[in-house]
């Protein structure tokens, strides 16, 4: 599903930001 891919993708990218910023723990917020 293209849907699927996004959400997958925008996941990757919040983690991504989370590892960017001193890698603190932001994908928890997020999730």
């Amino acid at each position: 599903d293209f849907d699927r891919q996004v959400a997958e993708i925008q996941i990757h990218a919040a983690v991504l930001n989370g590892f960017t910023a001193l890698g603190m723990p932001k994908t928890v917020a997020v999730a």
